[in-house]
């Protein structure tokens, strides 16, 4: 019973997280429309003050919140280090701090962060549990990261994938129906509230032939390139190796670095009309419904937004605008090729962009497929997330997994090694 209701509960959390996402764009979007240049003070400021919120006050949330939890469920972390990367405080600062970097106009999801806010409201349930409970920090640390999926998307099914794909390390904690049955709870709050819709709604997709065989395989191309070009991109942007004059300037002085981000930010904004701000979803919804043409720079330009977002170091997911970045790249194939079932290479795209992007093919199709109603996409939305992830496991680790390693080294115990790692000679770190 527990477990049971700390579930619902972190789904709750999800949908008022939700609703406090969805007040902070339209708001952003209000301000857009009076004033066009406006972002160009309001987002980099914006940005500047996030950014200093969140290093003074809760470091842990910063980024997607995902590498977090990851870097939570490692079988080497002390009980009482858990609290630097999950927390109900932490929750609470990820959902005020991602709300205002939605205001700012910054390119980012809520998804992500979502997987942290979920995972620190059921870790608390511990607490109440009886001792000697079979529950384990691991099992509820998987249900309520994974519950933030299956709530943010409205896809319990996505939820108990991720879970498996992402979170999941030991045997036993896959088959754990107590775990799974808190993870689709969680996902059915959201549809007690949102009603039992899907995230874009139903796509309307024409009988599949021959003919989407050379426009899916350029998108499969494309996406798991591009993926993993992002993917290797964020891994070396975050994870601070590197000797580059941004990266110097990044650790030196990051308040200042978040203020030029939020610049670029918002200059990339105008550049776009206004078209890469947020998370996306209104774009890509519009391309699915018809309602909009894809425009021949928006993947760059969303691509650009989202990585200097990232980068910035201000709470935010990247599900969102990768799904968005996808949805464009279908959409251009269409274009380019002349096919006329645009939708279904929309689809296309936004499965093996995220596929690529996180490496978690079996996640991003199932993900995909409840957002759209795409039952009828079934193998061709597999195969697109399969081959894209591929493709982008030969240009960059799984970025989650590297960015939860930058995470442990949090844990002073983490860090000594990597300190006497780079105090060897040359030589001696090679071999």
């Amino acid at each position: 019973m527990v477990v049971l209701a700390f579930g619902a509960l972190s789904g709750l959390s999800v949908v008022l997280f939700t609703w406090l996402s969805e007040r902070a764009l339209e708001l952003f979007q209000l301000a857009w429309n009076r004033s066009v240049w406006l972002p160009l003070f309001w987002t980099p400021v914006c940005t500047g003050l996030i950014v200093w919120a969140t290093r003074r006050w809760a470091p842990g949330a910063a980024g997607s919140g995902i590498p977090q939890v990851m870097a939570a469920l490692h079988p080497d972390v002390p009980c009482d280090s858990r609290g630097l990367f999950i927390s109900m405080r932490l929750a609470l600062a990820k959902m005020g701090l991602t709300a205002c970097g939605l205001m700012a106009g910054l390119s980012q999801g809520r998804e992500g962060p979502s997987v942290q806010i979920a995972a620190g409201v059921m870790h608390s349930a511990r607490r109440w549990l009886p001792a000697g409970s079979a529950v384990s920090h691991h099992g509820l640390l998987i249900a309520g990261g994974s519950a933030g999926i299956a709530a943010a998307f409205n896809t319990p099914l996505g939820g108990i994938m991720f879970a498996i794909e992402e979170l999941s390390r030991r045997p036993e904690q896959r088959s754990n129906g107590l775990i799974m049955a808190a993870i689709v709870l969680a996902g059915l709050m959201g549809i007690s509230v949102y009603g039992n819709s899907t995230y874009f709604g139903v796509i309307r997709v024409q009988p599949v032939t021959w003919t989407l065989l050379l426009p899916a395989l350029l998108v499969v191309l494309c996406c798991g390139l591009l993926g993993g070009l992002f993917a290797r991109l964020l891994t070396a942007s975050l994870s601070g190796r590197s000797n580059d004059r941004f990266t110097r300037w990044r650790t030196q002085y990051p308040v200042r670095f978040a203020v030029g981000c939020g610049l670029a930010i918002a200059a990339i904004g105008l550049a776009s009309q206004g078209s890469t701000f947020g998370s996306g979803y209104a774009h890509t919804k519009a391309l699915l419904d018809g309602q909009s043409s894809p425009s021949p720079f928006y993947v760059l330009l969303k691509f650009l937004a989202t990585w200097i977002t990232t980068w910035s170091g201000a709470p935010g997911g990247i599900f969102a605008p990768s799904l968005a970045i996808g949805g464009a790249l279908g959409g251009d194939v269409a274009q380019l090729t002349g096919h006329l079932d645009t939708p279904t290479l929309i689809a296309l795209g936004m499965a093996g962009f995220l596929a690529a992007v996180t490496q978690a093919p079996m996640t991003a199709f199932i993900i995909v497929m409840e957002m759209v109603d795409g039952h009828n996409l079934v193998l061709v939305l597999m195969t697109c997330a399969m081959l894209s992830s591929g493709i982008s496991r030969l240009i960059s680790r799984p970025l989650y997994a590297s960015l939860a390693e930058v995470q442990l080294q949090r844990i002073p115990s983490f860090l000594a090694p990597v300190r006497q790692k780079k105090s060897l000679p040359a030589n001696d770190r090679k071999a």
